[in-house]
């Protein structure tokens, strides 16, 4: 059983455990927008590559789709 101690942090040990805790939810929060964003380039880059089999012709169509979602917003 651990002891009580450790919430025992003061004042000052309190802003910094809730300036972590900020700091890690906007962490979270744009490596989650990032993936969004990514993810129909992505879905669509790998659908050309299916059909086509060119990674060439994938990355084309993965930076175009980028650039229209870029545009978008």
């Amino acid at each position: 059983m651990l002891p009580m101690a450790f919430l025992n942090l003061g004042p000052f040990g309190w802003l910094v455990l809730l300036a972590l805790l900020a700091i890690g939810i906007i962490i979270i929060v744009a490596i989650v927008k990032t993936l969004l964003f990514i993810l129909p380039a992505a879905i669509i880059a790998f659908v050309v590559w299916y059909v086509s089999g060119s990674e060439v012709l994938a990355g084309i169509a993965f930076i175009a789709i980028a650039i229209l979602s870029l545009l978008k917003r």
